[in-house]
């Protein structure tokens, strides 16, 4: 059997996010994934190089999208002989498209692989009903002007009104927001916790630039320089005056827009590469990408839509023989902060770790100074096929400054899937 090798996480880079119809209301995601994968290009000195397989996607994609990351690829400047592959598993895509490539890195199949994400809620396709779509359709078979004219029998103005996209899930018609105000009632989790940990993510993404952490990580696309949604200056006074914004009639809403991802336009990538790969290149390795999991749940029959991430840290962990004192940073993506509290209450819930992990012991608490300590996507913004990439990105440059650490990394997705990674110093 050949012996794995080590998957290096040679760096990253994304465009600074924007929120929805704000910075970015004129571009796509062909535009903002070519612009990421060019500065990446520049960053690393690749333009013209051949990488093995360059691997993303889009979540809310337009039919023109079909082949988003060939496309973005040729854009930014890489040899046309390097491959681009579509691939979507909703909020965690660059993650697995990262893990994916990892994996064939890992095995020898290939030796460098970039993994990306883009995604544009400015630029969100409208569509129309059945009814006007079919009627095109037929229009463009018809041949003679009476055939053509036929096509129309029967026309009404309201077969002209557009289908708004939605983001809700198709097996239950609650959106991810309704979801998540089920799950924080579930586990009882308060208003007050979950504006708390709001709060601390914009305080440590502004601490982060205030450091210059973010300074080699930021490509400038369309004149936006840093990130547009990290309020430096939020408190809890501020975060309780917003109403709920998925539950407005009970009374018992908790969600609002301030402890809740905003929508996001956005792109990220990360090069990834055998240590062969980047030494030849005198390329730096920041960390390794050591193992990941994807795991789903039932959502559909009440375990909580996001929940799933839960499943895949603990299998991920089992696999490996390790615990939570065995972590020492913990990423983990914030769709909503209600959906990070119940995800740490259930991974310390004798009930949930024997019914649903199957552990004999609960996987434990974990200290909130080893949380998203550079800010998570509250503050950051989350365009879905993105965040998996800044996540990975951010992860890998802060263990490089960390010897011998180890960090986590948690996303919970539309669908009831979560995904799980973990990442190690390179020194």
């Amino acid at each position: 059997m050949t012996e794995l090798r080590k998957v290096a996480i040679v760096g990253a880079a994304r465009i600074p996010f924007a929120r929805g119809n704000s910075a970015y209301a004129d571009e796509t995601n062909l535009s903002m994934l070519g612009t990421v994968l060019a500065g990446l290009v520049d960053k690393f000195g690749l333009k013209g190089q051949k990488i093995d397989e360059v691997m993303g996607g889009a979540v809310i994609a337009h039919s023109r999208d079909f082949n988003l990351v060939r496309e973005a690829s040729l854009d930014a400047g890489l040899s046309p002989r390097t491959p681009g592959t579509n691939m979507q598993i909703a909020c965690g895509t660059s993650l697995q498209a990262a893990l994916t490539l990892g994996a064939k890195i890992a095995s020898g199949e290939i030796d460098s692989g970039i993994a990306a994400g883009s995604d544009s809620i400015s630029d969100s396709p409208i569509v129309f009903g059945n009814k006007f779509q079919h009627r095109l359709i037929d229009l463009s078979r018809a041949r003679s002007a009476g055939e053509k004219l036929g096509v129309f029998k029967g026309f009404s103005l309201g077969e002209l009104t557009p289908v708004a996209p939605s983001v809700n899930e198709p097996r239950t018609g609650l959106s991810m927001g309704q979801h998540c105000e089920l799950m924080a009632r579930e586990w009882g989790i308060s208003r007050k916790a979950q504006d708390e940990l709001a709060v601390a993510s914009h305080r440590n993404a502004a601490k982060a630039y205030d450091e210059g952490f973010h300074d080699d990580l930021l490509v400038p696309c369309a004149g936006l320089v840093r990130d547009n949604n990290v309020r430096a200056d939020t408190n809890l006074d501020k975060m309780s005056t917003l109403k709920p914004a998925f539950d407005k009639s009970s009374g018992q809403g908790t969600l609002t827009a301030g402890n809740s991802t905003p929508l996001t336009d956005g792109a990220s990538a990360v090069l990834l590469a055998s240590e062969e790969w980047a030494r030849a290149r005198g390329l730096p390795i920041l960390a390794y990408l050591t193992t990941g999991r994807v795991a789903g749940n039932d959502f559909a029959h009440g375990e909580g839509l996001l929940m799933a991430p839960t499943i895949a840290v603990s299998e991920m962990l089992a696999r490996h023989g390790i615990g939570f004192d065995d972590i020492d940073f913990f990423e983990l993506h914030e769709a909503f902060a209600a959906q990070v509290l119940c995800t740490l209450k259930a991974w310390n819930d004798p009930a949930y770790c024997r019914d649903v992990l199957g552990r004999e012991q609960v996987l434990g608490t974990i200290d909130p100074a080893r949380i998203n300590v550079k800010g998570s996507s509250i503050a950051y913004g989350h365009p879905f096929a993105a965040t998996g990439a800044r996540i990975l990105g951010i992860t890998a440059k802060l263990l490089a400054s960390e010897p011998g650490k180890r960090a986590l990394i948690s996303v919970c997705t539309a669908g009831g899937q979560g995904v799980a990674a973990l990442v190690e110093s390179a020194s």
